[in-house]
């Protein structure tokens, strides 16, 4: 009976959360499309210094990720320094001797953006010191160093809604009252539906599931069990949640890492294949997920740096409609997830779960309300297919591919 009033108080919460009228805060949308960077959780946990990020924005320009819509170098956890005898937050002055604000101004002189982690609690999940009490003076200090993004963790927390919705709206309006415009990353797993009132408190994204894991699929879900699969089954019903300034997070991108990180490779997470990687990727196209990468961007092989600029997908995931795929055909391991694009055409995957069988995997137009003729290109071969049956296409798909097509009608 207690769990079951328990309930019923939180659905009624969350009515009365959709109900709250949104202020816009700024005359442009912040985050107009998924954010895109790389943030240095999963690879560097603690062990990130002031060069290390130097050299990551280095490589972001060299290596071309830049060029391609890549704009974030996003800190996580274990920067900080604790606070001065006024209660300012310190960044560490063994890793970043000269101060945070000559890393974000570095950052910034590369045509980049620049991130950084907090926790609305008193420590952050690491144990660091969090901006509970301290939310005026933490961003009107990350707002004078020069941060552009602030990814806010929940660890540490009260579990109820309320206090959460609370906690985070005072942050942000406090972040807002600075005047400088930083993307509002809320962090708390999407326990408490982050999509149904995340920018009612003026957040631009929130995550979805638990912290991600270097693997395919590890067949449960709980916190340290969380792979590819098991984030983006609970992406499916979300995506009228999503669109312009209102993204729907199912964490990081863990391609390239290849079961190099720490807290990543947790419970016997051990990486994932070249083909499994494209099926990441492919798929937070579709979601209009943040692109967030982790992997060592400063030494990529050939398949990590051709997966990770992909333009024809990050034109996917870009693009100006804002719109999340929905799951719109399953059967058994076999999966169809559709996006609708600004042009009129629909990005569309082909997925197949199967560990083992080649899956023949079709798709009838009139599932996309398309009737007609097909032009249909391959994304990921960057090339037209030929369309022999008119308003049917079967595709030939691998275990754990996610092959993505765009699909219009033939003009």
């Amino acid at each position: 009976m207690i769990k079951k009033a328990v309930t019923s108080m939180l659905c009624i919460g969350l009515i009365l959360i959709v109900c709250i009228p949104i202020k816009a805060q700024y005359n442009e949308i912040l985050a107009p499309t998924p954010p895109m960077g790389w943030i240095s959780w999963n690879l560097f946990e603690g062990n990130i210094s002031e060069s290390i990020v130097m050299e990551l924005a280095d490589a972001m320009e060299a290596n071309g990720l830049k060029e391609v819509g890549y704009e974030y170098i996003i800190l996580d956890d274990l920067w900080h320094g604790g606070r001065d005898e006024n209660g300012k937050i310190l960044s560490d002055p063994v890793k970043f001797p000269n101060g945070m604000k000559v890393v974000a101004d570095y950052v910034h002189s590369k045509g980049l953006k620049f991130g950084i982690y907090t926790d609305i609690a008193e420590y952050t999940c690491a144990g660091m010191v969090g901006s509970l009490n301290y939310e005026e003076s933490d961003a009107q200090t990350f707002a004078e160093w020069g941060v552009d993004y602030i990814k806010c963790d929940y660890c540490h927390a009260p579990e109820d809604l309320w206090t959460a919705v609370d906690r985070y709206g005072k942050f942000i309006k406090a972040v807002r009252a600075t005047g400088r415009p930083m993307v509002f990353a809320i962090c708390e797993w999407g326990q408490r539906s982050p999509w149904l009132w995340g920018s009612k408190v003026d957040g631009q994204l929130w995550r979805t599931t638990w912290d991600l894991r270097d693997t395919w699929e590890h067949g449960q879900y709980n916190n340290g069990h969380n792979g590819i699969m098991e984030a983006l089954d609970r992406q499916v019903g979300l995506e009228k949640y999503a669109g312009p300034g209102r993204w729907n997070d199912p964490d990081m991108l863990v391609i390239g890492l290849n079961g190099t990180g720490a807290s990543s490779s947790a419970n016997g997470a051990s990486g994932c294949s070249v083909v499994e990687y494209e099926a990441q990727f492919g798929l937070w196209a579709l979601l209009s997920a943040p692109l967030l990468m982790t992997c060592d961007i400063r030494d990529m092989s050939v398949d990590t740096k051709r997966i990770l600029t992909n333009p024809e997908l990050i034109a996917v995931n870009q693009d100006k409609l804002g719109k999340q795929a929905s799951r719109i055909n399953k059967n058994n391991s076999e999966e169809i997830w559709a996006k609708p694009l600004a042009d009129g055409s629909w990005a569309v995957g082909f997925l197949n779960r199967d560990n083992n069988e080649v899956k023949n995997i079709t798709l009838n137009s009139s599932e996309l309300g398309l009737k007609g003729k097909l032009k249909v290109r391959d994304l990921w071969l960057h090339q037209d297919l030929e369309v022999k049956q008119a308003e049917q296409l079967t595709l030939s798909v691998k275990p754990h591919e996610c092959r993505v097509l765009k699909i219009e009608l033939e003009r």
